[in-house]
């Protein structure tokens, strides 16, 4: 004798459209509590300089999009007016940087 599987099945209601005006007024409502984007990189590329606070490499206009801005705490929203949270870093030492706490990190936990 076979073993039948019962399952049991839900009808489900049809899912309404949505009123797409609420939905616009929605995203309208949403985008205004947002915070306002913080334009922290071009602050500090203007406090700072196009250069490299690690290899000291110097930049062009040109290639200013190879210019990062390191948050010497780790903490992305502390943007303060000054740039002392600030290090405008190039992508290499940028990275160089991160891995470098990554690999901290996982040597301390091996010592514990």
């Amino acid at each position: 004798m076979k073993n039948k599987s019962y399952r049991i099945h839900h009808k489900r209601p049809p899912q309404k459209t949505g009123d797409y005006q609420s939905i616009d007024e929605t995203l309208q409502k949403l985008k205004k509590t947002e915070p306002p984007r913080s334009d922290y990189r071009e602050r500090s590329l203007k406090i700072h300089g196009l250069i490299c606070a690690k290899c000291g490499r110097e930049f062009e206009e040109k290639t200013r999009h190879l210019l990062t801005v390191h948050h010497k705490d780790g903490n992305h929203l502390n943007n303060p007016p000054d740039g002392s949270n600030w290090e405008n870093l190039c992508v290499y030492c940028h990275d160089d940087e991160h891995t470098r706490e990554l690999l901290g990190k996982y040597l301390s936990e091996g010592e514990e």
